[in-house]
């Protein structure tokens, strides 16, 4: 099998990215696994900063479909199961004691956007373009939920989960998803800029720096177990096994038939 991402250290920048271009970067549960693992192996390097980032025209495509089309025909136990690592996976980025920094580029769609907000610092190309899709399949961002809310604010969350569109660059900076949108050319430079910031800081104090925004606003209960009961609830439902199928079929979910009626 081969590796969906690599883990590279250049003095005390980490750079990790997600390498399956001919997949356009999607997820699936052997992407999970690597990025946790590498994730870990970050947290317990002496690298002062990480960046994030992927192969090809997109930095991430959401979940895979082949992936999904699995999911679907498994049990809620199954799902609930695949919906922890993924929800994981969130926590630990988020949670990863050193500054992240994300690059993205072309399509960020779905958990990408749970990557993007469980960043530190984002800089996106000003061609890429930004989905949370997941209501057009009869789900919800739920897993990644908690991190884009606490990004973006619940405003405009509920119109990004609500109405599942596609918004550019410029609109995901006005949204806070991400801090700059440069052009295509001056985004390795920026990203390095921004790096090289960082590590004009004192380590720990930008550790501590990261720690103590946290602390500040740390919600008052844990949201990762919620979080994956709903999507494995609504994975299995019949509206989420009804909008599965649809888009797997290339018709029109039933609901989008009703309003035609």
């Amino acid at each position: 099998m081969q590796p969906a991402s690599t883990l590279q250290f250049d003095k005390q920048i980490a750079t990790l990215c997600l390498s399956r271009p001919e997949k356009h970067n999607a997820f699936d549960d052997q992407v999970i696994t690597e990025l946790r693992a590498h994730i870990k192996t970050v947290n317990d390097s002496d690298a002062r900063v990480m960046v994030l980032k992927a192969d090809g025209k997109h930095f991430c495509a959401g979940a895979d479909l082949a992936w999904m089309k699995r999911m679907a025909t498994l049990s809620h136990e199954d799902n609930l199961h695949d919906a922890r690592q993924l929800a994981a996976l969130m926590q630990e980025l988020n949670d990863l004691r050193i500054p992240t920094i994300a690059r993205v580029q072309g399509a960020a769609y779905g958990g990408a956007i749970g990557l993007i907000a469980c960043s530190d610092i984002a800089i996106a190309d000003e061609k890429s373009r930004f989905c949370l899709s997941e209501t057009k399949l009869g789900l919800t961002p739920a897993t990644i939920g908690p991190f884009v809310v606490e990004a973006i604010g619940p405003r405009i969350a509920k119109r990004l989960f609500l109405t599942a569109e596609v918004f550019k660059a410029q609109a995901a900076k006005g949204y806070q998803l991400v801090h700059e949108v440069v052009a295509t050319e001056q985004l390795d430079e920026q990203v390095q800029a921004i790096v090289e910031q960082i590590l004009t800081t004192g380590p720990q104090a930008s550790i501590a720096a990261k720690q103590l925004v946290a602390d500040i606003v740390q919600a008052p209960e844990d949201l990762s177990e919620r979080t994956s009961q709903l999507i494995a609830d609504l994975r299995v439902s019949e509206e989420g096994q009804n909008g599965l199928k649809a888009f797997f079929d290339k018709q029109p979910a039933p609901w989008i038939k009703s309003n035609k009626e």
